[in-house]
């Protein structure tokens, strides 16, 4: 993997990383404030799935870079519904395991899809921003 090709993934973690800690951060506060504790520990619930989630699909996309499409294609489904099953599994503990009182879900939940939003936006904004050049087909003459 080149150097560029390196710096590329990192530019987009970077990216979407700082604004999802600045959402993260905002809805911990007025969760916070609004709530109490236990909205405390819902948004930064909903900040530390979210992130792991996001993180998880630019590492796969890190360790694919200069694999052949198929495995590339292969990885990302295993990838994803993996991640489904595995944040499904630990939405299903937390809700049978903690009380209301200690993890808000509506703090969880208005958090978790801000973060969201927060990534995918500066994931798209990093992404623009590299200005990738992809070599063109050699047209035939």
């Amino acid at each position: 993997m080149s150097e560029n090709q390196k710096e590329s993934h990192t530019t987009m973690f970077r990216g979407a990383l700082i604004p999802s800690l600045i959402v993260g951060a905002l809805s911990i506060l007025i969760s916070s404030y609004v709530v109490g504790s236990s909205g405390f520990w819902g948004s930064v619930l909903a900040l530390f799935i979210v992130v792991i989630f996001f993180s998880i699909s630019i590492l796969v996309a890190k360790v694919t870079i200069s694999a052949d499409p198929i495995s590339t294609m292969a990885l990302a489904m295993f990838s994803y519904f993996t991640k489904l099953l595995v944040i499904a599994g630990f939405l299903i503990a937390v809700t049978r395991l903690t009380d209301e009182n200690t993890v808000d879900r509506r703090s969880f939940g208005i958090s978790a899809l801000a973060i969201s939003f927060a990534w995918l936006i500066g994931e798209v904004r990093a992404f623009f921003a590299l200005r990738l050049q992809l070599p063109l087909p050699k047209r035939e003459k």
